[in-house]
C-alpha cells in the first residue's frame, strides 16, 4: 500500500469520525435545548445590562408586550449595518408597545466596546450582553445577527437574519406577526 493510499484512508476515517461526533453533538443539543422555532415558547434567557453597575435582565422582564429580540456582536459587520435600522424601527414602534432588545455575544471584557458602539450609533433601545453566549444554545442561533419576533404571550412568531428593519417589508412583517389584527392602528 502506498503512502498516498494510506493518507486517503486516514483522511476518510477522520472525516467519518468527525461527522459522527458532529451528529451526536447536534442530537444532544437538540435534546437539551428547547426548540426555538416559530410557534414555540421563547426560551428563558439571562443577560447583563451594560450600565456602569450591571444588572440582570430575563425574558420575564419583557413579558406582556411584543418583543423584537436581536442577537448580535460588535465584531459582526452585518450586525453593525443592521443596528441603525433597528433604531429606526424602535422609534417608529415604541409608542405602539414594541420592545426592541439587542443581546450582544461579545466577550465579557468587551462591555466598554459595546457601550462605545451604543453611544456612537445613538441607540436608545435596550442593549444587553451575554458574554457566556448561552443565548446561542437557548435560541439555537445559527449565525448573527439573528432576530426573534416574540408575541406578548412569549410565543416565537418568526425569525429573521440580517434585515433592514426600516423597510416596508420588515415593518409589514412586524405588523402582521406581532400586532396581528391590530396592525396599522
Amino acid at each position: 500500500m502506498t503512502w498516498r493510499t494510506r493518507a486517503l484512508r486516514v483522511a476518510a476515517l477522520a472525516l467519518a469520525i468527525g461527522g459522527g461526533l458532529f451528529a451526536l453533538w447536534r442530537v444532544s443539543v437538540s435534546r437539551l435545548s428547547p426548540t426555538a422555532g416559530q410557534g414555540a415558547q421563547a426560551p428563558a434567557f439571562v443577560a447583563s445590562t451594560i450600565d456602569s453597575t450591571p444588572g440582570v435582565r430575563t425574558l420575564n422582564d419583557y413579558r406582556g408586550r411584543p418583543l423584537l429580540l436581536n442577537v448580535w456582536a460588535t465584531w459582526c459587520d452585518p450586525c453593525r449595518e443592521e443596528m441603525p435600522s433597528l433604531q429606526r424601527l424602535h422609534e417608529a414602534y415604541k409608542d405602539r408597545g414594541l420592545q426592541v432588545v439587542a443581546i450582544s455575544i461579545d466577550e465579557p471584557g468587551d462591555v466598554g466596546l459595546i457601550r462605545e458602539f451604543v453611544a456612537a450609533h445613538r441607540l436608545t433601545f435596550t442593549v444587553l450582553q451575554d458574554g457566556n453566549k448561552a443565548i446561542m444554545t437557548q435560541y439555537q442561533v445559527r449565525g448573527v445577527p439573528q432576530t426573534f419576533l416574540i408575541s406578548s404571550n412569549g410565543e416565537i412568531r418568526g425569525t429573521r437574519f440580517s434585515a433592514d428593519w426600516a423597510s416596508e417589508q420588515s415593518r409589514a412583517l412586524v405588523d402582521s406577526v406581532l400586532f396581528g389584527d391590530r396592525a396599522g392602528r
